[in-house]
């Protein structure tokens, strides 16, 4: 397998999982202005949505979005338990949780990282993201993962988004559940692994 990744966007959870799961990929880092991989590929080619993650299967299928990639990398390695079960209640509150992240969360930080955007959405955007993240603040109290005891896709999602806060001046500090979140996950060897990898830590 392959991921395609921008090191410290999106694709951070997707490159996380893989590590977590212990199975044989690669990354391939594009260049998301010009739309050319590392190897001059042009990536609208490979993926003609234009952005990362992307992740191409030994069959030579593509997976695109982010939560279906966390989903199929962690059903290809049960034992890791890094998704429950397919039909059980517990995965369908994981993907709430990936839902969660990626519509109120991740979207919400998009006018920060928009040269186009002007003060007004950035001013919305961020007072949706403080309720936000005082609700997963209240949710984790209690519990060192969204799910309880066990790592899961949806830590690697909430913890890369997470990781964009100091760039869009939303100080985690106020919530100690979140902020001692940010330590836990940034603390496992998979992580620490990828964050090397992609010159983040």
């Amino acid at each position: 397998m392959k991921l395609y990744i921008k090191p410290g966007a999106c694709s951070l959870s997707p490159h996380i999982v893989l590590e977590e799961s212990g199975l044989d990929y690669e990354t391939e880092t594009v260049d998301l202005k010009t739309k050319r991989t590392k190897g001059g590929e042009d990536f609208n080619q490979i993926n003609p949505k234009g952005y990362v993650p992307a992740l191409l299967l030994d069959s030579g299928e593509l997976l695109t979005e982010g939560p279906a990639i966390l989903q199929y990398v962690a059903d290809q390695a049960p034992a890791k338990k890094l998704a429950p079960a397919n039909g059980t209640i517990e995965r369908y509150r994981l993907q709430a949780w990936l839902n969660f992240i990626g519509t109120e969360l991740h979207k919400s930080c998009s006018p920060f990282f928009n040269p186009a955007a002007g003060e007004e959405w950035k001013k919305i955007a961020g007072a949706n993201l403080e309720r936000r993240l005082a609700y997963i603040d209240e949710q984790l109290a209690g519990r060192p993962y969204l799910l309880g005891e066990d790592f899961s896709v949806a830590d690697a999602y909430l913890f890369t988004v997470l990781s964009w806060m100091p760039f869009i001046k939303v100080d985690l500090s106020k919530w100690a559940e979140l902020s001692a979140f940010v330590q836990r996950v940034s603390a496992r060897p998979a992580v620490q692994a990828v964050l090397k990898t992609e010159r983040l830590g």
